[in-house]
């Protein structure tokens, strides 16, 4: 009999799922929308059933032409939303639809956070100094001290990739990626840090959350498919569950964990999971900590090493709210990113990588996650005139896309000095289908960039995890090294070196103004 793995990545905006064979070919991918539901304050919401409902279409339709029993094993990743459920087991609602579940980027815990900040507790050294609102903790905290009636209604609270592997095995097992990269579970300190939980008044946070006391390791099978499930799923209940991971962290394994040992050790291979924002992912033998880089933490995605996290909030969402407010249709659809790209190859063939440089961007529209670790801080576009034409915004597309490519040098180069040698990026993500964003950042960084698993490293990394857990290969280094496939590689140009260093020069100034600005804007309340 055939084996297969079924892996099951749910983002921002769709659930998507795909059939893998033991030589990580892939046979089946299925995308189906989820709602999302976005709000003035930072605040944005799913509905958990609605995100379950999608699952199950994307994988009977993946499904739909082999034997179920074939299938051995499925594995789900998620971005780190948190799910919300009441004493019965039904979604603990927020507001309409059924929404129960807060974003990833939704920054309405930012004051928890700043709590959580003040207790000055060791565990912020693997948040990168300061906890980000877009934690579970704060997020929590939030709960507990402005919706104080749902928090008395809490019968549990999950990762939504743990809801995901809960839904599909009745298991309350959590993940050891989950836990411990966005819960501040610490496996080398014991686990849960009671102490700082009780300074920030959530000494019932485990209880109320319904969390274990401790977490399951990356390659276990939490159970196999209820029966519910599997007909939900159009599987079988032989069918294994894993452990689940964050979506970023899935994507890591698949685009860098088939390295060998000695480039994993020194961490010269990066991950760049680059969509709707980016993740900056480390994995190295030695843990190292900066400020702006959550982590290390430890086993979060192979045995034995550490990962550290940096990060830009809005990436592709900056790209799209350009073409939302100064594009001539407002929309952000794929066709207008294409329509624009191919203008811009023109213009860059006319005039060069040079077009347009008397604009400035700063990209911290959602915040900065790295190196600044500041949820507060704000964007900034210099040199705007009222030329309303479509040739001027593709210009100011193109200047963001260098603002991009400016902030991921100034991650790269922020964490190089904390240690990692970082020569190669291994991008997967939407990004990929950009070639002009691909070699930009090649251009700016200094870096090669090479594609990870055709730009599906998250499904295949997610795969990887299914194939340990249903037997097929001994571990994951082993099950990605024998799946995944190289792609294309871009190198930088060195002749555009010293243009984009002028440009990163203005950048980093630019950050200096903002700083002043805002402190100008201090001294003016007191």
């Amino acid at each position: 009999m055939t084996e297969y793995v079924c892996a099951v990545d749910v983002g921002t905006a769709s659930a998507r799922a795909a059939l893998f064979d033991r030589d990580g070919t892939r046979l089946a991918k299925a995308v189906h929308p989820i709602a999302l539901y976005q709000m003035e304050g930072a605040r944005a919401e799913h509905a958990s059933e609605n995100i379950w409902e999608a699952v199950g279409i994307c994988v009977r339709q993946v499904v739909a032409g082999i034997d179920p029993a074939e299938v051995v094993a499925i594995g789900f990743d998620a971005t780190c939303s948190l799910v919300l459920r009441d004493k019965t087991g039904a979604p603990l609602r927020l507001g309409p639809d059924g929404r129960d579940t807060i974003l990833w980027f939704d920054h309405r815990a930012a004051p928890q956070a700043e709590v959580c900040n003040a207790t000055g507790h060791p565990v912020l050294q693997v948040q990168g100094g300061a906890f980000s609102p877009e934690k579970q903790v704060p997020k929590l905290l939030w709960l507990k001290t402005r919706r104080p009636q749902l928090w008395d209604q809490l019968g549990a609270a999950y990762d939504l990739a743990d809801f995901l592997t809960f839904r599909a095995s009745g298991s309350n097992a959590r993940s050891n990626c989950t836990l411990t990269a966005k819960w501040s579970y610490q496996s080398e300190r014991g686990g849960w840090q009671r102490d700082f939980l009780n300074q920030i008044g959530l000494d019932d946070f485990t209880d109320k959350a319904d969390l274990p006391e401790h977490a399951t390791p990356l390659g276990t099978a939490v159970g196999t498919l209820t029966a519910d499930a599997a007909e939900h799923l159009g599987l079988t209940t032989a069918c294994k569950v894993s452990a689940g991971m964050v979506d970023a962290f899935s994507g890591t394994l698949g685009a860098v964990g088939h390295c060998p040992s000695d480039t994993l050790n020194d961490g010269s291979d990066l991950a760049l999971i680059a969509g709707t924002s980016s993740c900056v992912m480390s994995i190295n033998r030695t843990p190292w900590v900066t400020r702006g880089v959550w982590g290390p933490y430890s086993d979060a995605i192979l045995p034995g090493y550490w990962t550290s996290e940096g990060g830009q909030s809005a990436t592709g969402a900056l790209l799209d709210f350009i073409l939302r407010n100064f594009g001539p249709d407002k929309t952000e659809a794929p066709e207008a990113h294409q329509r624009v790209e191919m203008r811009l190859r023109q213009m860059l063939d006319e005039e060069g990588p040079s077009l347009a440089d008397g604009i400035h961007i700063l990209p911290d529209v959602n915040g900065n996650r790295s190196p600044f670790a500041d949820p507060n801080m704000r964007g900034v576009i210099s040199g705007l005139t009222m030329d309303q034409s479509f040739d001027s915004v593709c210009k100011l597309y193109w200047r963001a896309a260098v603002s991009l490519a400016l902030g991921l040098r100034q991650i790269i180069e922020h964490m190089r000095a904390q240690g990692p040698t970082i020569r190669v990026l291994h991008v997967t993500g939407g990004h990929v289908r950009s070639d002009l964003l691909l070699q930009l950042y090649a251009d700016v960084t200094g870096c090669d960039i090479q594609i990870a698993a055709e730009g599906e490293a998250v499904l295949l990394g997610t795969a990887a995890l299914a194939a340990v857990t249903g037997g097929l290969f001994p571990d994951l280094i082993a099950a990605v090294r024998h799946m995944r496939t190289d792609g294309r590689v871009y190198r930088p140009n060195p002749a555009l070196r010293d243009l984009f260093d002028q440009d990163y020069a203005i950048f980093l100034r630019m950050q200096q103004h903002r700083d002043e600005l805002n402190a100008m804007r201090t001294l003016t309340k007191v």
